[in-house]
């Protein structure tokens, strides 16, 4: 189903290229719940563009152009013979900028919620208090964009994320099966940087590659995408973000609807050097009992001498079965040269 509910599907041909250097190349563009996905003629992934991170680039102008943002660089050029396409597109951005926080609506909150807070005590100059107002207004959306710039700020040590394009589509398929529907894009392999695994606000999980390329067993990606999910549930990546960032950040987030560039870069390099916390053990094999999951492949992946996972391997769900299918075979094997040579 796409986000237009009148369309069960919709395609165009288009013209995509990944950076200005590279030659246009002839697509098929599918406008999908929450992303465009770009694939050959032939039917092979090449990309997919969250919807929430999407640019036009030259207002109503024909052919229309669109880039993800941040990333003019990468272009899809959608000609004027597409104009179903390009209007579905078009009214999903303004839907999703309408829902985008206005300044002067939240100045305009802000200034009665600051009234109601000195009438009660000032609770909401409390930084803590402020926090967590902060993360109860931030719409999914803007949690997506905030996930996807922080992204951006850690290719620079993580190198840009790994997408060699026969294995974008066992990817997909590994974090819908994980996950649930609509989490295609939701996983992301990369190529150093990120020595296990990593979340960001919006549900981004990152995966070193040694994690796809050092097991033959795909329950250990599992395992690690579980972890996160977990370690996500257990403490909201947005807020961890405010806890870094400060009272001051807590409250510009409110009343513009961003943060600083600079707060999300120092936070970036945070994620990629502070160690893991352990997810709680019970939530844990709870996460690996929905999944239909082996934990001890994911036991044996963290420490190869078992002890300091016996836990894991002792209430492992699935003891002395096999885990319902997370990837056939030869969606496995594509996978594992997700970040190429």
């Amino acid at each position: 189903m796409t986000a237009l509910k009148e369309f069960d599907r919709l395609e165009a041909t288009g013209l995509w290229r990944a950076t200005p250097e590279d030659q246009r190349r002839e697509v098929i563009v599918s406008l999908g719940d929450a992303t465009l996905t770009i694939s050959t003629i032939s039917g092979e992934i090449l990309d997919h563009w969250s919807l929430a991170a999407v640019n036009r680039s030259n207002g109503t102008a024909v052919p229309a152009i669109y880039h993800p943002d941040g990333d003019p660089g990468e272009t899809l050029e959608l000609p004027a013979s597409e104009t179903e396409m390009i209007t579905g597109v078009d009214r999903l951005l303004k839907a999703i900028e309408k829902r985008r926080p206005r300044p002067g609506k939240l100045r305009l909150v802000l200034g009665l919620g600051f009234a109601a807070a000195l009438a009660a005590g000032a609770v909401f100059w409390l930084p803590d208090a402020l926090e967590r107002y902060a993360v109860t207004v931030v719409p999914p959306v803007k949690r997506a964009e905030i996930g996807n710039t922080l992204l951006t700020h850690m290719t620079r040590v993580t190198g840009a994320p790994c997408r060699a394009s026969d294995a974008l589509r066992p990817l997909d398929r590994l974090a819908v099966r994980l996950l649930g529907p609509g989490r295609e894009g939701a996983v992301v392999v990369v190529p150093q940087g990120v020595a296990e695994s990593a979340h960001l606000p919006g549900g981004l999980i990152l995966l070193g590659r040694a994690v796809i390329e050092d097991h033959e067993d795909p329950d250990v990606a599992a395992g690690y995408i579980l972890a996160e999910t977990v370690r996500g549930a257990a403490s909201d990546p947005l807020a961890d973000l405010l806890d870094h960032a400060g009272l001051m950040a807590s409250l510009r987030l409110i009343t513009t609807g961003a943060l600083p560039d600079e707060v999300l870069s120092s936070y970036a390099e945070v994620l990629l050097t502070r160690a893991q916390s352990e997810p709680a053990l019970e939530a844990l094999l709870v996460a690996f009992t929905r999944a239909e999951v082996r934990s001890t492949p994911y036991a044996y992946a963290r420490d190869i001498t078992g002890e300091s996972t016996l836990p894991l391997i002792e209430a492992d769900p699935r003891a002395g079965q096999a885990s319902r299918a997370v990837l056939s075979d030869s969606d496995w094997v594509r996978l594992q040269g997700v970040c190429g040579a």
